[in-house]
């Protein structure tokens, strides 16, 4: 949908916007990707927390195409799908932290 969305965006000559939101919009997968690889739970962790920071990022410039006047508006399950990822993303980054520090006290066991 992102870029759909941001290919529409070309078409109508609004490149700035476009660029912003394909980067931020497929930057969560690709963080997301990354963490499958992790090297370490930490590092699983701090890669979900860069995709939580581009789906936000992404939500936000959606909310300003949204808002102006000067943009065509994003289709309407856009926005809901993003916030989905971001409540998604933060869940896993919740229960991810909550193993590890189960983990880390019962180690020290």
């Amino acid at each position: 949908m992102i870029i759909e969305y941001t290919e529409h965006l070309r078409r109508k000559d609004h490149r700035e916007m476009a660029s912003q939101l394909f980067r931020s919009g497929t930057g969560i997968g690709a963080n997301v990707c990354e963490a499958q690889n992790a090297e370490s739970p930490a590092d699983f962790v701090h890669k979900f927390k860069i995709a939580a920071k581009e789906a936000e990022e992404t939500e936000y410039w959606l909310r300003l195409c949204l808002e102006s006047g000067h943009y065509p508006k994003p289709e309407e399950g856009i926005n809901s799908e993003i916030r989905q990822i971001c409540r998604l993303i933060n869940r896993i980054i919740g229960s991810s932290k909550r193993r590890m520090h189960f983990k880390n006290n019962h180690n020290r066991d």
